[in-house]
């Protein structure tokens, strides 16, 4: 079994980014690959624009993994690994939402405004993509089939 069946929601997590202040300049975070997160980027994507009431996302990777960021405003991300979901709202450009393969994520409730940043651990492949909720869930019960 790979850890595409074996990842939970509870695999996903929270992580707060390094955070440096300045009185007069404002602030600044950083990812850094190797350091401050759980794989290194190979690519990076933005949301923006969203109109109200839409719903970004409603996929999940085989492989991929992600860091989810809020980089201005908020919104919900709901994660969902078969049988229990768990939702989080992001809302602080200082954390990010670390994504696991095998994870089913909807992202909604979008401030105006808001800026949805990702940052993946391997370049777009459709083949990685699994768009269809009940194709996720065969998937998620059938350990032979990703190999």
């Amino acid at each position: 079994m790979n850890e595409f069946h074996t990842n939970t929601v509870y695999d996903c997590s929270v992580i707060e980014l390094s955070r440096h202040h300045s009185q007069r300049k404002g602030n600044l975070s950083v990812v850094e690959n190797g350091d401050s997160i759980p794989f290194d980027i190979k690519r990076a994507y933005y949301l923006y624009d969203v109109p109200g009431g839409e719903a970004r996302g409603e996929h999940a990777h085989k492989k991929l993994r992600q860091l989810i960021v809020a980089a201005s405003g908020s919104f919900s991300v709901t994660l969902d690994d078969g049988n229990i979901k768990r939702t989080f709202l992001l809302n602080r450009p200082y954390q990010a939402l670390y994504v696991v393969p095998g994870i089913w994520r909807t992202l909604d409730d979008f401030s105006s405004g808001s800026v949805c940043l990702v940052l993946a651990s391997a370049p777009y492949d459709p083949e990685d993509y699994i768009r269809n909720y009940h194709h996720f869930l065969e998937l998620k019960k059938d350990d032979t089939s990703l190999g």
